[in-house]
């Protein structure tokens, strides 16, 4: 019997092309960047290690060495400190047509003695490919197969907050055969493989490399992968003959098998970082001198039946795994007992699209038309949008130049044939308004703050356009009757400018907000101006549609209409003005603040404790706003919607009494003194989360008529003393009618990090805008970080939503708040973050709804528990 038996069998060597020379071959296209180093050296494997200045693209960086733990050797890194820079290396292919191998190695060893090890993402072209956590390990590799599609690789580190300075310790590129790792994918590759395993079956004498393959893939050792090891290790000297294998793996690893001994199953247990798509490549050679016959299965199922390794031969065999977090893979005997000589496995990263050609040279001369380096270079899109840009895709949408001495359009705007907004507001242009008629698709174009005189005629084909802003310039002239023709048009602000006469009929239209103060004589009376200059009396200045009509009766006349039904308001107490002030002590503590006003502890006569919110604003828009609240809130009644339990309206007093929860608010229990007594576990965030969805779900669908609360934030959501959560604050609140429905159209109101930008732009307020604004509380939950921060870094970092997003969505939980401190299931992190993520979609359309925001939630809820329980833990 063979069987479990070191082999030294010796024959006949059939060599595919070049396998005989592995030891004679060259370094021809390698390329060893010692990342911080200053000297050119030869390491023990005769490779040639240079410094990376010459590669390194960032104005600022900063070198160190450290001690090699492992080896002893002093060792340099380079560190990136500045984390608004693009912190890129350009790697030189020129000569490569196919692939090329791309490691990384990436060491702290707590270099700057300050035991504060970074974490950092990563990128490779235009895919974000990794993220590197060095106080998970310390040194940390990670190895790409890139498709070669132009000169050079760029190979960027970026900044995440709090994160730390990124930091590299070496970067190598080693080319690759012609049309290696491509079998098995569909079509040309458009992706990239990032290495999870490559595993030498069967040998467990460490690793082995250049000049075994003279590729240089480091081909790890056979240790703890077979799960129970039931199968045993197998050398031999055989020669073997290679058929024409594109990945040409070096002989020294066919050599070498894991081959089952007595059982019916060799399988191999391969954890997975996180659920995505896998290429798995499978060598095997036939080093016994029996014709083995197995079936192939992964995670329990056949992919490939009775397959065969004949003597003496080898073959490769490839395949795709797809959203899968695990992988088995399992070697069924049928005769002769299976064998495996080596198992790759790679993460499918795919390579986002291009932004148009057309697009990134209009942006190329827009740079250059501004005399500035805005550091705009490589793909405008990806991985990581250009400073002043947003993307959707690899479209470019949004383009923000405000404070750059421009002077006038460049034509080069007018290509940019996919822009939905454009802020040139603050750029000293003058002249007429110009090379803009090509952007049939923009919506929210704002000119403001500059000297433009002249509207031009561009501006009428722009038919998509919602918000036009063109306040503080030197307009002269009338207002052309072809603005009033964009029939999207919802605001147009020509507000101090030195427009006169008389407005077009066109613009006098109920679903437009028409600003105009500020011109000489602007108005939509024929009458003329008086010798001041100045519209007539009888044509007052038009400043804004007003979100309400009351024909014929002014706001206070229904107000006293209507203050006679609330007292029948069964649901809420009236209470006196001197029943307030003794409840409050005089209103001598506040413990909010809101849009309302004021808000301060009460003890009723009875010892129950009340928060008395206190109108500061007086004026008639604000007495009609505490009708509609007494109104609404008397007739809702839910656990989860913080009650009213009454009010006060006497001579301009207008006051509201609420149920009093202790616990405060969730944002004090994230961020505020709470914060410092207790940290929120992911349990009892789930739970605020669920209570918060059941409130929304209920305003949403179970109260009538239904209503928009139109400003959810994480204080507004109360927790009693059990740390149950109730949804606050109605002052903001619309009904909806049956024929209301779809949208609302109003001002926009709600609180900066919160609002949806849907509703910003378009003014239509749907139920999707409380979904974008519980996205954003759900985000903090997850993230323990405020909506919008203030701070150094890329502007992007600033916002909640544009800084987490693109790693939950890829299922990176490097966002997620420290305190959590890992103890959490990953299933139930990675359901919340994907509702989450699918809540705060800049296209409402696609949101959820909160029915099912809320059974997410309740589902991701579940797995936590489960997680608590298996492990011991209470809630």
């Amino acid at each position: 019997m063979i069987m479990g038996l070191r082999l030294e069998l010796w024959v006949v060597l059939f060599i595919f092309n070049g396998i005989l020379d592995v030891i004679l071959c060259d370094q021809q296209g390698f390329l060893s960047l010692s990342c911080g180093g200053n000297t050119t050296y030869v390491d023990s494997l005769n490779i040639t290690w240079i410094s990376d200045d010459e590669y390194i693209n960032v104005g600022r960086t900063l070198t160190t060495s450290y001690v090699d733990n492992t080896s002893s050797m002093n060792t340099s890194v380079r560190y990136f400190p500045d984390a608004r820079a693009r912190n890129c290396y350009k790697l030189p292919v020129q000569n490569i047509s196919s692939s090329v191998l791309v490691r990384a190695k990436f060491v702290y060893q707590n270099y700057d003695k300050l035991k504060r090890a970074p974490a950092f993402i990563l990128s490779l072209g235009r895919a974000m490919t990794a993220a590197i956590n060095l106080s998970k390990a310390d040194p940390w590799t990670e190895e790409f197969i890139w498709p070669v599609s132009k000169d050079y690789v760029p190979f960027c580190l970026y900044h995440i907050p709090d994160g730390g300075n990124p930091v590299i310790s070496s970067l190598e590129l080693r080319p690759l055969p012609q049309g290696a790792y491509n079998s098995g994918l569909v079509g040309p590759r458009k992706n990239i493989l990032r290495k999870c395993y490559r595993i030498n079956c069967g040998y467990t004498n460490g690793s082995i490399r250049y000049p075994l393959d003279r590729y240089d893939r480091v081909w790890d050792a056979d240790v703890d992968f077979s799960p129970s090891h039931l199968s045993v290790p197998l050398y031999t000297k055989v020669g073997l003959n290679v058929p024409s294998m594109s990945e040409v793996p070096p002989l020294a690893v066919l050599q070498t098998a894991r081959l089952l001994e007595r059982r019916n199953f060799l399988s191999y247990d391969l954890p997975l970082d996180e659920v995505g798509n896998y290429y798995i490549v499978l060598y095997f050679a036939g080093i016994v001198p029996v014709y083995s016959r197995f079936n192939i299965l992964a995670n329990g199922e056949i992919i490939q039946s009775n397959y065969t390794v004949n003597s003496r031969n080898s073959s490769v065999y490839y395949f795709t795994m797809k959203q899968v977090k695990g992988l088995n893979i399992t070697f069924q005997n049928i005769s002769f007992y299976p064998l495996v000589n080596s198992i790759e496995v790679f993460e499918i990263v795919d390579i986002p699209p291009e932004t148009s050609s057309t697009t990134v040279s209009a942006l190329e001369v827009i740079q250059q038309y501004t005399g500035l380096d805005l550091g705009w270079e490589e793909d405008p899109c990806f991985p990581k949008p250009w400073n002043h840009i947003t993307c959707d895709g690899n479209l470019v949408t949004s383009i923000e130049l405000s404070g750059i001495n421009l002077r006038s359009i460049s034509p080069a705007f007018g290509d940019l044939l996919d822009l939905r907004a454009l802020d040139l507001h603050n750029t000293s242009l003058a002249g007429k308004i110009q090379n803009l008629e090509g952007l049939l698709h923009i919506e929210q174009l704002n000119l403001s703050f500059n000297d433009l005189t002249s509207f031009g005629t561009d501006l009428e084909s722009l038919v998509n356009l919602q918000l036009l802003d063109l306040k503080n310039n030197s307009l002269q002239g009338t207002v052309p009757d072809k603005l009033g023709a964009l029939k999207k048009l919802r605001l147009l602000n020509l507000e101090n400018n030195k427009l006169r006469g008389p407005l077009p009929h066109s613009l006098k239209k109920e679903n437009l907000v028409l600003r105009i103060s500020g011109n000489l004589c602007l108005s939509f009376s024929t009458s003329g101006c008086n010798s001041s200059g100045e519209a007539p009396i009888e044509a007052p200045q038009f400043t804004v549609i007003p979100e309400r009509k009351h024909r014929g009766h002014s706001h206070i006349a229904i107000i006293l209409e209507e203050e006679a039904e609330i007292r029948n308001w069964n649901a809420a107490r009236v209470f006196s003005y001197k029943e307030i002030k003794k409840a409050t002590h005089n209103f001598k503590d506040v413990i909010g603040q809101g849009s309302f006003g004021s808000v301060y502890p009460g003890k009723l006569p009875d010892g129950k404790m009340v928060a008395v919110k206190v109108r500061s604003d007086k004026t008639q828009l604000g007495a009609d706003s505490f009708v509609n609240e007494v109104h609404l809130l008397s007739q809702i009644r839910h656990q989860n919607l913080v009650s009213l339990e009454g009010f006060c309206h006497e001579s301009k007093q207008q006051i509201l009494v609420y149920e009093y929860l202790p616990g405060g608010s969730l944002a004090d229990s994230l961020y505020g003194s709470n914060s410092k007594k207790f940290t929120l576990n992911w349990v009892r965030r789930l739970k605020i989360g669920i209570d918060a969805a059941k409130g929304l779900h209920y305003l949403h669908n179970g109260s009538e008529p239904r209503i928009i609360h139109r400003d959810i934030k994480c204080s507004n959501i109360l927790l009693d003393e059990q740390m149950n959560a109730k949804v606050a604050d109605f002052g903001l609140s619309k009904q909806l009618s049956e024929a209301e429905a779809t949208h609302v159209t109003t001002t926009v109101k709600g609180t900066t990090g919160y609002l949806d930008p849907e509703y910003y732009s378009t003014l239509q307020l749907t139920e999707k805008s409380d979904i974008y604004s519980f996205g954003v509380v759900l985000l903090e939950l997850i993230c323990g970080r405020e909506p919008f921060t203030r701070g150094s870094g890329n502007p992007d970092s600033f916002n909640l939503v544009l800084w987490a997003k693109p790693f939950l969505q890829a299922g990176m939980f490097e966002v997620v708040d420290d305190n959590l401190a890992r103890d959490y299931d990953m299933e139930s992190m990675r359901k919340a973050a994907t509702i989450a993520s699918r809540c705060v979609e800049r296209d409402a359309s696609i949101r959820p709804t909160m029915g099912e925001v809320l059974q997410e939630l309740k589902e991701a809820y579940s797995l936590q528990l489960a997680y608590l329980a298996s492990n011991g833990q209470a809630d």
